[in-house]
């Protein structure tokens, strides 16, 4: 009895399996495989993104962006920044294609330079952005200087005042001045023409703070001139001598009275007629 049992199992199990719909084995349709392929690379690349958001360290740009990890000097600055930067240099400021470049990583020194000095915001796009009358004041313009400072990094200028920047040798410093600074903006310090249209800006005007920023940044057409290249100590002798032409009222030397270029040389002019008849007739004795 058991053995016809067993066969008559086996027969119920292979018409069961007979019924039993199979699964087609051909290859899968076109959409499907898309479809297939699609999750699987979505799936990886949410797997990449969640290790590199784990993992990888925020930049200080996006720290600081949100506006809660920026110091109170810096929060006033992002409002200033705002309301009127960022239409060219963009959000957080890094850039606008074609209106501004990316701020990140220039400096404080860089933006107080170009804010306190009345070129930025600029008016308009051209060879040489000309110093004018500044849109901040000095503090406004360091307030600015500090969010893009903790927006990215960049030169700094020292934290002591225009008097200490100023404590240098004069002597030493229009050697040096001469040496540097002379070719483009002249032995006094007035300025000069360069090529396309560009100039050397006059020193008239210029604060010790302005200077010393332009000498850690290089503005516009001016090469940067790092601790490398000149010491602290160097900057303040170079600093010093344009602050003694800025208040030395006769650079070149005698003023005689200040009565004018011909009064001087018509002075001039005499005294050596008179000196040279002199030397003349005491030559002309001796011999």
């Amino acid at each position: 009895m058991t053995a016809p049992l067993s066969r008559l199992a086996r027969l119920r199990q292979s018409a069961t399996w007979q019924r039993m719909p199979r699964r087609p084995s051909g290859p899968r349709s076109p959409l499907r495989r898309r479809i297939t392929t699609a999750v699987r690379l979505g799936s990886a690349l949410l797997f990449v993104g969640g290790l590199y958001a784990a993992f990888a360290p925020g930049t200080a740009a996006a720290t600081a962006g949100d506006g809660q990890t920026l110091s109170a000097q810096a929060q006033e600055g992002k409002v200033l920044f705002d309301s009127t930067c960022i239409t060219c240099h963009g959000r957080n400021a890094q850039g606008v294609p074609e209106q501004g470049p990316s701020l990140i990583g220039v400096g404080s020194a860089a933006v107080e330079f170009q804010v306190a000095t009345g070129r930025m915001p600029a008016s308009g796009q051209g060879a040489q952005i000309v110093r004018r009358d500044p849109a901040y004041t000095r503090d406004q313009a360091k307030q600015i200087g500090a969010y893009i400072q903790e927006l990215g990094g960049g030169p700094q200028l020292p934290d002591e005042t225009d008097a200490q920047l100023a404590d240098g040798d004069v002597a030493r410093g229009g050697t040096l001045f001469r040496v540097n600074c002379s070719s483009c903006h002249a032995f006094g310090a007035g300025g000069g023409a360069l090529s396309s249209g560009k100039s050397a800006p006059s020193l008239e005007q210029a604060t010790p703070r302005d200077i010393w920023a332009a000498m850690l940044t290089g503005p516009q057409n001016m090469p940067v001139f790092g601790n490398n290249q000149l010491t602290p100590a160097e900057k303040r002798d170079i600093v010093a001598y344009i602050q003694n032409l800025q208040h030395d009222q006769d650079p070149g030397g005698w003023g005689i009275g200040r009565l004018g270029p011909v009064s001087e040389g018509l002075a001039i002019f005499l005294v050596g007629v008179v000196a040279l008849v002199f030397t003349a007739l005491w030559i002309a004795g001796k011999s």
